[in-house]
Formats: C-alpha cells, structure tokens, sequence
C-alpha cells in the first residue's frame, strides 16, 4: 500500500469517526419525543341507537381463590366483541359469590349490556375501590360461564359517549 493511500484511508476514518461522534451526541442530547396523541377515539351513541359491545371495554377483577379466573373471563368477553380493560385481583370488601359488576350508574347502557352477558344475572353494587374507564365486572368462586346466546347489542336508552382506545399496530 502506498503512502498516499494510507493517507487517504486514514483521513477517511478520521471523518467517519468525527461524523459519527456529532451524530451520536446530537441524538444523545436530542429532547424525548413523548407526545404521543389521543389515546383513544370518542364515540357518541344517541338514544335508541344501538350499543354494541365494540364500543364497550371491560375491567375483570377477580374475588376467587382461582389462579388466571379474570384473564379467561376477559378473553371470552373480548370473542364476544367487548374491548379489554384492565386484569387484577379485587381488592374490594363487598363479598361477591358468582358475579358483580361495580358501578355508580346501574342505568347505564353499557352496564346493562355486560350484564347480559353472564348466565348468571351479576350483582350490581355500588364499588368501595376505584375503577379504571369502562365497565368493571368482579368475578367470583361461584362463577360459572357467559351466556351461550347473549345479544350482540343493546339500544341506548340515553346519550352514552365512549372513549375507544386507539391500539397502535
């Protein structure tokens, strides 16, 4: 290799080196883009138009002593079109046996929608723990199953506007 071109080649590192280190810096000092937009689309369902459970997500907190109960309950409300929400064990004092859902609007067209789709009529109680955005449903160790044939939508009896959570692909 001649001197020239071992010049030339260690020149040419020497500037993809310096390159690469204002690049490096800039981006380590760069500020956080966070801003990530709306979270979730609005939706307004008027009176007697129909609710579907599309537009309604679901908590499932489990009050069982079963392992996974409120993560398969969820599953089988999401293949009946429900959205998913939150998944925990309740931390409420309010004893539920088969199951609950906790709300301080029993009215509420979602609420009567979920609640149709249990084989076993829920129990509807006001909560003593917050609630996440949605329709909270508490299961418990009698719980049995969802209804095999439960409608697919409910009309709403009054304004209801949801909050649809955007989910990035």
């Amino acid at each position: 290799m001649t001197r020239t071109t071992s010049l030339l080649t260690t020149g040419v590192a020497v500037a993809v080196f310096a390159g690469s280190g204002v690049v490096g810096w800039n981006l380590l000092t760069a500020a956080a883009d966070t801003d990530r937009g709306p979270t979730c689309t609005e939706r307004h369902v008027a009176p007697g138009e129909a609710l579907t459970p599309n537009l309604v997500q679901i908590n499932v907190l489990n009050a069982s002593g079963r392992s996974g109960l409120a993560n398969r309950v969820s599953i089988n409300l999401q293949r009946y079109g429900f959205l998913a929400g939150s998944i925990d064990n309740s931390e409420s004092q309010i004893p539920v046996d088969h199951v609950a859902i906790f709300t301080d609007d029993p009215e509420d067209p979602m609420v009567q929608l979920v609640a149709q789709q249990f084989q076993v009529v829920p129990q509807i109680v006001a909560p003593d723990i917050p609630l996440d955005d949605g329709v909270t449903v508490v299961v418990g160790p009698s719980y049995t199953d969802l209804n095999p044939t439960p409608p697919t939508e409910i009309a709403a009896s009054r304004d209801v506007d949801v909050c649809v959570p955007i989910v990035d692909l």
